[in-house]
């Protein structure tokens, strides 16, 4: 059997499994319990665009797809891709045609009617809008048309095996009509045809979901979920401790977890394709000097991160492409973990020494990826400071400036993460090195090499061929450094004991309709 089935089959076990263990976990005779009508789920997270043409961080991205829904979308807890507002396709001309049949009578959550029209005006919007994501169908989508109310033909620039994978992101879903046509609707609520529709949107306080009553699919388990924002995880963990909140998601504090396991709440590990990284911009001095980057690289100590920042629940990672995913490859390995005779060699090939140090600003953003963030700068600072030839400059923005000055390339070094918008190597890649679909990040890197191989390697549908474009990409990566890998790692989430149902996807979103809490 060939190595990637190998892979899907694991990966689609272990969620099946995480959900499974939930189960098992909260194995009580709820017959005879009365289910509560809402949940409460508390996040350190921040929302940025309600709008699937500008969103693109993890946190929201949950939110569009518990309220919205695309043409297909992944059977919960799997990476089985099923039917959703499509009930049937067809693929045509080398997978370059892809023409989808809609449901009849869809509608959107206000109850105005759903068909192809809408489908198609969505999409276009978003190629229109040039958003974050839109690289994820720019990239792709030649054209897409609406033959009638209920077909929806997509004719590809080039033959494109994962397509339906893309399907399931957020650019593809269809929105309501109410979002504006010409510019980025960031705080419109109106939504799409998800199983959940907002009714209430306070930025940064909370967020109030309702069962959308005209979705097409399965009836939520709880009628009503209340997501409230907190500035931190020891407010957020005290909330779930005092009974405020009944779920604990992104992102609790390591030592939190290990301590909440030991009481009486629940705790549900998420593993899977989540990685954190270091960006360098590459246009602005010093760090576009490449020994400058290749040194900073070189001081860098996974490990010592791993078990100092993370309590071991993390594990290094020496490549963008994750741990266990086909072609990835430990290219920074050559570099070393705190390899600090290395890193003084490379800066003093750049022209600094211990009496002319290298002066750099090193952010982060202190609760989007949680607490431990502001330990993880420290740590880093620490590790290049060893070198005796860096003095570093910590900084820090909350996630909405954070994410506004990384577009407009404002910081020299700065941390990131990410979590999965489809399961392909190409998502670890495309996103961050092709300069038609990277202006997100703000490293403003270029490389008409890798342009040409990630092209290539998006129209092969061979997968050995494919993972040798890939194994060459990241050699280019390790070689240019406009990132440096930092770790891979599991998500945690924590509940009340008499919370079940916990369902978390291959892209780790959880749907939130299938939760549900007994009194």
């Amino acid at each position: 059997m060939k190595k990637w089935v190998l892979l899907i089959l694991l990966l689609a076990a272990v969620f099946v499994g995480c959900a499974q263990n939930n189960k098992v976990q909260n194995k009580t005779p709820v017959e005879n319990l009365q289910k509560s009508n809402a949940i409460v789920i508390g996040v350190t997270d921040k929302v940025t665009d309600l709008d699937p043409a500008n969103a693109y961080d993890a946190f929201t991205w949950e939110i569009l797809e518990n309220t919205m829904v695309g043409l297909v979308k992944y059977k919960p807890g799997t990476l089985k891709i099923e039917p959703a507002l499509a009930e049937s396709w067809e693929v045509k001309n080398n997978s370059t045609v892809w023409i989808f049949h809609l449901r009849k009578g869809l509608k959107f959550s206000d109850g105005t009617p759903l068909t192809a029209k809408n489908v198609v005006w969505s999409i276009e919007r978003v190629m229109r809008l040039k958003g974050d994501p839109s690289w994820l169908v720019t990239d792709f989508v030649k054209k897409v048309v609406a033959e009638n109310n209920t077909t929806v033909v997509f004719y590809l620039k080039h033959p494109t095996s994962y397509f339906l994978a893309l399907l399931t992101t957020p650019p593809y879903y269809p929105v309501n009509p109410k979002y504006n046509p010409n510019k980025i609707d960031s705080d419109q609520t109106a939504g799409g045809a998800g199983p959940y529709k907002i009714i209430k949107f306070i930025r940064g306080q909370e967020i109030v979901l309702e069962a959308n009553p005209y979705y097409f699919g399965m009836k939520p388990k709880t009628k009503k979920i209340i997501i409230k924002f907190y500035r931190d995880a020891t407010t957020m963990r005290l909330a779930l401790q005092n009974g405020e909140i009944d779920v604990a998601w992104r992102t609790l504090r390591p030592s939190d977890v290990l301590s909440l396991e030991k009481s009486n709440f629940n705790v549900v590990k998420v593993p899977g394709t989540y990685i954190r990284y270091l960006c360098f911009n590459v246009v602005k001095k010093p760090t576009s000097n490449v020994l400058v980057r290749k040194a900073l690289a070189a001081a860098i100590n996974r490990k010592e991160i791993a078990e100092m920042v993370y309590r071991g629940t993390v594990e290094p990672l020496y490549s963008l492409i994750p741990n266990g995913m086909w072609s990835h490859l430990d290219v920074f390995k050559k570099y070393g973990d705190g390899n600090v005779k290395l890193a003084q060699e490379l800066l003093e090939k750049a022209g600094y020494s211990k009496n002319n140090p290298l002066h750099i600003q090193l952010w982060y953003t202190p609760t989007h990826y949680g607490d431990t963030e502001a330990d993880l700068a420290q740590m880093i600072k620490t590790q290049w400071e060893r070198t005796g030839m860096v003095k570093v400059t910590l900084k820090s923005a909350e996630w909405g400036t954070y994410v506004d000055y990384a577009r407009k390339g404002q910081m020299q070094a700065y941390l990131l993460g990410w979590y999965p918008d489809y399961l392909d190597p190409d998502d670890y890649t495309t996103p961050f090195l092709s300069s038609t679909a990277n202006s997100w990040v703000g490293t403003g890197f270029a490389n008409k090499t890798v342009d040409t191989l990630l092209k290539k390697a998006q129209e092969i549908p061979n997968q050995n061929e494919r993972a040798k474009i890939y194994e060459e990409v990241q050699k280019i990566l390790a070689d240019q450094v406009p990132y440096v890998p930092l770790v891979q790692g599991n998500l945690f989430i924590v509940t009340k004991p008499n919370v079940h149902g916990v369902v978390v996807g291959p892209d780790m979103v959880m749907e939130y309709s299938y939760l549900y809490k007994v009194s």
